[in-house]
């Protein structure tokens, strides 16, 4: 059941919605677009979530991001093992950076680059439209997880978010920041393949 603070709405209907953001400080909403591979069977197996390659040097950063996505997926049946003894695994890959009002950006701290698995790519998150808005300065994290069979490295699902909050807000730090975008990005999983949605927080 979806929890009374989330609503989530297609992006082609949401542009009002985005202008009237940019005239205040609230967080949000969270931009969420995600692929399914069409012969993927997903849920009710052992996966191991981990960091995305490439990523093994922003660990500290990671571990909120990386255990807001294994609650998630258990609540879809998932269950967390090992690496050894799982059959997929779930890559989470994260950047946050401060955008200041003038539009620039300074890195809350160094972030991870590169693409995120075989579909879509090219396309989604990071389009560079400002939907938390207002004149303070916005934390902006983008977050995106792969799941992959361990065995042949096939992915089967992607995800990918993005959500900006005001500097200093409770919705920019770790902890809560994680909790909110990966609860946005397993809402109604595994979603419509290719589908760019956006999930308001109240």
């Amino acid at each position: 059941m979806i929890p009374a603070r989330f609503r989530t709405i297609t992006l082609a209907l949401a542009a009002p919605l985005a202008l009237a953001a940019c005239a205040t400080s609230a967080p949000g909403p969270v931009e969420v677009t995600r692929f399914v591979s069409p012969d993927a069977v997903l849920g009710g197996t052992t996966l191991f979530v981990e960091s995305a390659p490439g990523s093994a040097g922003d660990s500290l950063q990671l571990a909120p991001y990386k255990a807001a996505v294994a609650r998630e997926l258990e609540k879809l049946g998932y269950r967390e093992q090992g690496r050894e003894g799982a059959q997929r695994t779930a890559q989470v890959r994260l950047e946050r950076f401060v955008r200041e009002s003038n539009g620039n950006r300074s890195p809350v701290s160094v972030g991870v680059g590169g693409g995120t698995g075989s579909y879509g790519s090219g396309v989604g998150v990071g389009v560079g439209v400002n939907l938390g808005g207002g004149s303070r300065e916005q934390v902006t994290t983008q977050v995106s997880v792969t799941l992959r069979e361990l065995a042949n490295g096939n992915v089967l699902w992607e995800g990918r978010a993005q959500f900006d909050a005001p500097a200093g807000s409770d919705a920019a730090e770790a902890e809560t920041n994680a909790a909110i975008v990966a609860d946005a990005l397993f809402r109604e999983f595994p979603g419509t393949n290719g589908e760019t949605v956006l999930v308001e927080i109240n």
